[in-house]
């Protein structure tokens, strides 16, 4: 950190996801980079579990120059986050959104939702949900296209569910491919991410409307009408430039 701020950083990135894993240490880093960098701000990857166990460092977060936290919840249904052992419910994950309101700070929520167990109606689920909760200008467009990736000796392969969809492994890719039981799903998927991959500049709030309602097309009902509409301005929740991390 010396090293880059000395070269003109005025922005750090903590990239660790297990951030808060040792919180004895994390507290010591954050405090230690305050006292030595007044003025750079950072950001920090935290997950859901460990921010419930440590809310009470939130305040923390805050007064060491935190610009957001980004947090992979992957996903709004609980069977899905049993399958990749995430260590968090939906419910939690609520509960994070309220905490990070509470502490004035800003959540950067990052999802799979493309999976072998996802549905058209548990898709559409998730954008009401991020609706709902007010989060759209906190989601990368991307983040409503990513699809779930089995490298080789993914713990993964160990589900029925997944050896049942999977193909041979693709060593170009690096990944196992795999076709979801529904078709209508991976075509759900395919034009999502041909909307977000043809206009990467567009703003988030647009992008979701016209995620929104190509959603609802493929449930095969009228889109329902949004919840939240509150237009902030750009600079009310900051992000990275480069939106595909999860």
């Amino acid at each position: 950190i010396r090293g880059q701020v000395a070269a003109g950083a005025r922005h750090i990135t903590f990239g660790d996801p297990d951030f808060f894993n040792g919180i004895r240490h994390a507290e010591a880093v954050l405090a230690g980079f305050a006292r030595e960098f007044p003025g750079v701000t950072y950001d920090v990857t935290i997950k859901i579990e460990h921010l419930i166990k440590h809310a009470a460092q939130l305040p923390l977060l805050r007064e060491t120059g935190c610009a957001f936290v980004t947090s992979a919840v992957e996903s709004v249904d609980d069977r899905v986050l049993l399958h990749l052992e995430k260590g968090h419910t939906r419910a939690d994950f609520e509960r994070v959104v309220d905490l990070f309101r509470d502490a004035a700070l800003p959540l950067a929520a990052t999802f799979v939702p493309f999976t072998p167990w996802t549905t058209i109606e548990s898709y559409v689920d998730l954008l009401r949900t991020i609706d709902r909760l007010d989060l759209v200008e906190n989601v990368a467009p991307i983040q409503f296209a990513v699809r779930l990736l089995i490298p080789q000796g993914s713990r993964m392969l160990e589900l029925p569910d997944i050896r049942a969809v999977a193909s041979r492994f693709d060593p170009a890719t690096l990944t196992y491919p795999w076709a979801h039981p529904d078709p209508a799903v991976d075509a759900l998927h395919a034009a999502v991410t041909a909307m977000v991959g043809g206009a990467p500049a567009s703003a988030r709030r647009e992008m979701f409307a016209r995620i929104w309602d190509e959603a609802h097309r493929h449930l095969g009902v009228p889109p329902a009408a949004r919840q939240r509409e509150t237009i902030l301005p750009r600079a009310a929740i900051p992000y990275l430039n480069e939106p595909w991390y999860c």
